[in-house]
């Protein structure tokens, strides 16, 4: 079983900028390709971004492109979401997933694993 703990979000004003990490345990993380939801009131949840195994591929299916960065730092076991001039419409709660993935370069687009989300509200 993976273990995924999220945390940094908050209230912010539209505009400003917010880095959300996520910290796993449970497996080794280098054998877990990441991602990021999110789902807001009333709506389904969207896929925002997703990172490899080793980090060198990053996807932005939908809202996030242009303004949200993944990474991860496999030394603290740890992807984070860096979100940039944040409007009303991202508030969510957003959700980190983990899945096993042979390959270390190869983008997930399903996950196994879920945290509990951290609330991002954005005001205008």
């Amino acid at each position: 079983q993976v273990q995924l703990v999220e945390s940094g979000g908050r209230l912010v004003q539209a505009g400003g900028s917010l880095k959300l990490s996520c910290t796993a345990s449970g497996r080794t993380f280098t054998d877990l390709a990441m991602g990021w939801f999110r789902r807001a009131p009333g709506k389904d949840r969207e896929f925002v971004a997703s990172i490899s195994r080793s980090g060198q591929s990053t996807g932005y299916p939908g809202p996030g492109q242009g303004r949200f960065t993944i990474s991860r730092d496999n030394a603290e076991n740890t992807v984070y979401l860096q979100m940039n001039n944040l409007k009303p419409e991202d508030t969510a709660v957003y959700y980190c997933s983990a899945a096993q993935e042979r390959s270390m370069h190869n983008l997930r687009k399903e996950y196994d694993y879920w945290g509990q989300g951290t609330q991002v509200t954005v005001s205008s």
